[in-house]
């Protein structure tokens, strides 16, 4: 049990510290408490017993805050980690899970560590790390491999560099991947409908063409060829999740796009199954698909313990893959898509937009780069000029503080910026349900500090995420001078802001406290975090 709710006994010093007792008995076992008080007399009532006044509930306040810091929470936070060498405590990067924790609780009893080194000492060194360069990427090896269908091959050890590519691999297996992403803003009707029938059909005719690759493709080492004949997976991304959205007038954090954020990657991994079960009813499956979780009945939302909409006969497929099979082990991999989706004019991946506006310099000069979508939007309103292009440069990409522009529009053009991360992993939780492998999720906060990285690392985690975090996107610390000429004189402007590929991450943005002790400060913030994982989000 990790949550309680008490009620003081009386108001007597016997109650308050009777009370006092079972709080401080609670946190010790690193239970969080929530206590009403409302029967505590205000400061300067009568107090018959004594003859004299109350002081009211500040001073005894004190008296629990004081104690919940001497308990601190059991004792069990802050211990140490153990930094173990392979050569002399092997066997660790073999396993997960369970019997992770069984070897390691046992090679730290025997004494089989090199370092040891406080659990939030480490903790504090990744958080310095991402606030200052927007790594080291975080993924969660547990979630991986539960949620792998790869699981009968071995355990998965790491991720490709984009962190959306998790697939088993040996000595003698270098596992490969063959990528491609559909942009599903071009399944959006001119009544602002959504097309799931085409998409699904693209997505069958992706599968069957990514598969053609693992066949016709050239491999520079054996180990390579071998890996991918075997186990053959693919990976099928998105591109223009946003621009599908704002076509379908939906604001990115609404629930109507998170319905649509789900049932877009359901369709996409419904038609990849189907397309590789009719592959294996032709072909047969893959080499070694007997005792992995699909050869099982287990499909990837069910080891995510949801229950798909009703937008497809799961059923009907189930059966038909346990008469089959399936061709590929995995399938699913929504990727970063930087140059594709530049080619075809979309915003990259499953992102938000990082801007509305942006000066793209080349060797030809500079000019600006204008969200399309809201250029449509803004021209038929008869809002688009000059000075409209200026305010929004001036704004630095953002629309939310422009009185011109209705509050509707407003809503459907937030930046990345002004949306809640919170609500960013809430859809990266709601699309993994079917995704495979894992995606290339980056995280956006203007200005990072300890306490709210800790806790959107923890959310992430609680979510069942795969991967926590690609890239940490930050603002720059410091903003350089805007020049924004008059048009009687020039229609240049010159803009400094971010480019919507940005990766500055300013190590300013860390917190100093007042004594100058920043260590102590991001320690505490990492502390408080841990205990209030969402408080900070």
């Amino acid at each position: 049990m990790s949550c309680f709710l008490l009620t003081m006994k009386d108001d007597s010093i016997e109650g308050i510290y009777d009370t006092l007792k079972q709080c401080a008995l609670i946190s010790k076992s690193a239970g969080g408490i929530g206590l009403n008080i409302h029967c505590i007399r205000a400061t300067g009532s009568y107090i018959a017993g004594t003859n004299g006044t109350s002081n009211g509930i500040v001073p005894m306040l004190r008296v629990y805050n004081n104690t919940a810091r001497y308990v601190d929470q059991g004792g069990n936070k802050n211990e140490d980690w153990s930094l173990m060498c392979p050569h002399n405590s092997s066997g660790l990067s073999e396993c997960w899970g369970d019997d992770f924790v069984k070897l390691y609780t046992k090679y730290e009893s025997e004494g089989r560590y090199v370092k040891q080194v406080k659990a939030q000492q480490l903790w504090h060194a990744i958080i310095e790390s991402q606030v200052e360069t927007g790594t080291p990427y975080m993924l969660y090896k547990d979630a991986c491999n539960r949620k792998s269908n790869q699981q009968n091959l071995g355990t998965i050890k790491c991720s490709n560099l984009c962190t959306e590519i998790v697939e088993y691999s040996s000595p003698d297996e270098i596992a490969v991947c063959n990528l491609a992403s559909i942009a599903v803003n071009m399944f959006v009707n001119l009544d602002h409908s959504y097309d799931f029938v085409k998409l699904k059909n693209v997505s069958k005719l992706v599968t069957r063409n990514l598969n053609k690759i693992i066949d016709a493709n050239y491999y520079p080492v054996a180990e390579a060829k071998l890996s991918n004949m075997r186990h053959r997976p693919i990976g099928i991304g998105i591109q223009g999740l946003a621009d599908a959205f704002i076509l379908m007038r939906l604001p990115f954090d609404s629930e109507g796009s998170r319905k649509l954020n789900a049932q877009i990657f359901e369709t996409i991994y419904y038609g990849a199954l189907e397309a590789s079960c009719e592959l294996a009813e032709t072909l047969g499956p893959y080499e070694t698909y007997e005792g992995c979780p699909v050869s099982k009945g287990i499909l990837q939302y069910d080891m995510w313990d949801v229950t798909p909409t009703s937008l497809w006969d799961w059923a009907a497929l189930k059966q038909k893959i346990a008469a089959h099979g399936v061709r590929n082990s995995l399938l699913l991999a929504p990727m970063p898509t930087a140059s594709t989706a530049q080619i075809l004019g979309n915003n990259e991946s499953f992102e938000p937009y990082t801007t509305n506006i942006y000066t793209r310099r080349v060797l030809s000069g500079e000019f600006q780069v204008v969200n399309h979508h809201l250029l449509r939007d803004l021209t038929e309103l008869g809002l688009w000029d000059s000075e409209m292009k200026n305010t929004i440069l001036k704004n630095k990409g953002s629309i939310q503080n422009i009185d011109r522009i209705p509050e509707d529009i407003k809503a459907l053009y937030k930046t990345v910026w002004e949306i809640s991360q919170k609500a960013i992993l809430q859809m990266a939780a709601d699309r993994g349900a079917f995704i495979d492998q894992s995606q290339s999720l980056n995280i956006h906060i203007a200005e990072p500090n300890f306490g709210k990285l800790t806790s959107m690392h923890f959310y992430g985690w609680k979510l069942g995420l795969k991967t926590g975090m690609y890239y940490l996107r930050t603002k720059p610390a410091a903003d350089p001078i805007q020049f924004t000429l008059d048009d009687s004189k020039s229609t240049k402007t010159v803009s400094t802001s971010m480019t919507p590929n940005s990766k500055s991450n300013g190590a300013t943005s860390i917190i100093v406290a007042s004594n100058g002790n920043t260590e102590a400060y991001n320690m505490n913030a990492i502390a408080c975090s841990l205990q209030n994982k969402d408080d900070c989000l």
